[in-house]
């Protein structure tokens, strides 16, 4: 089965909002609402030794998605055609369990539909053979989108240039996420988990205590 994701090349990433932007837009996602979350890590470490980088998140499209498995009516659910964790908004009864469930806060509450809802890999356009939004208007070229079990997918073709040490995921609480980040020492170092910040753009991601 696909395992379809995501690849964010950090070393290229600007930070500019740009994915952000063009998720909405794509998606019709309700203000005030993102899928897409553009987070600054850091800075942490002392000078000169300090870090600090953009850190775009979506769903991560975990292998062991804790969404669905708390779901008590099956609305988060993996495609079986396609392997790719969805949301199916007929089922959804608002008990928000999902958003809860969700290791890095990347689900969102649609309040006119009443119901959960987040990235779908823009499953609508890459049926069709299409880039999803957010990679396609990258600016930068730092995001690639592709089956990591297929080694002539754009997201493995990325990966294959870089190092096992420069290959990371978002921290690992057995979810299992397929979303990988590259990040190599030219930036800094990764930091595995970083406690949110007041402001909701200094966080590397949202932590449950």
């Amino acid at each position: 089965m696909a395992r379809n994701c995501i690849v964010v090349n950090l070393d290229r990433c600007t930070g500019c909002f740009g994915c952000e932007v063009a998720c909405k837009m794509e998606n019709g996602v309700a203000l005030g609402e993102r899928w897409s979350k553009v987070f600054t890590v850091g800075p942490v470490g002392e000078y000169p030794d300090m870090t600090r980088y953009a850190l775009p998140t979506m769903c991560q499209q975990c292998e062991n998605a804790p969404c669905v498995s708390v779901c008590p009516t099956g609305a988060s659910y993996r495609d079986p055609e396609t392997n790719i964790v969805l949301v199916d908004k007929e089922k959804c009864i608002g008990c928000k369990y999902c958003m809860m469930a969700c290791p890095y806060g990347v689900r969102s509450w649609n309040a006119a539909e009443k119901c959960a809802e987040k990235c779908t890999l823009c499953g609508h356009l890459t049926s069709q053979d299409k880039l999803p939004a957010c990679v396609k208007s990258c600016a930068a070229g730092a995001r690639f989108y592709g089956d990591l079990d297929d080694p002539d997918s754009d997201a493995s073709k990325e990966l294959a240039k870089y190092s096992e040490g420069d290959i990371h995921t978002l921290q690992d609480v057995g979810n299992h996420p397929a979303t990988r980040y590259i990040m190599t020492s030219m930036i800094g170092q990764w930091q595995d988990r970083i406690a949110p910040a007041d402001h909701p753009h200094t966080a590397a991601y949202p932590v449950a205590e």
